[in-house]
């Protein structure tokens, strides 16, 4: 297992430091997403969906972080309802994601991508996304 380098969150040294996986990022960006009116799911992929179906829930499911050097950069992928302002969704996305995780971490994000990559029928069970 290949190890990610942890983002150091904290300026004062005299108590010691802290540290946060981005895996933990991941977790807060998708429990945020999810709170967002219009999502139907969050797109996921093989070894998400066999996690799910044996009954532990995948918080980081559709969620992409990214380390770099100015920041960090987050893309989110996403299934809307059929019928909502994919904008105005799109937008209470990034503004969720950053507010969570601004109050919970102290980080600043350079920039939430979000992509839309399916939009869910009423009626429909299939929430396949076309790549």
């Amino acid at each position: 297992m290949s190890e990610q380098p942890l983002l150091n969150v904290s300026d004062n040294t005299a108590l010691g430091k802290v540290e946060i996986a981005p895996e933990v990022i991941e977790v807060i960006a998708g429990i945020a997403a999810t709170e967002v009116d219009g999502v139907y799911a969050m797109r996921g992929n093989f070894a998400t969906g066999v996690v799910e179906r044996f009954g532990k829930k995948a918080h980081n499911k559709g969620i992409k972080v990214e380390l770099l050097d100015d920041g960090v950069s987050i893309d989110v992928y996403v299934i809307l309802n059929f019928g909502v302002s994919i904008p105005q969704v799109a937008q209470q996305l990034q503004t969720n994601i950053r507010q969570t995780l601004t109050n919970m971490t102290a980080l600043e994000l350079k920039e939430v991508n979000v992509h839309v990559v399916g939009v869910q029928m009423n009626g429909r069970e299939d929430a396949e996304a076309q790549e």
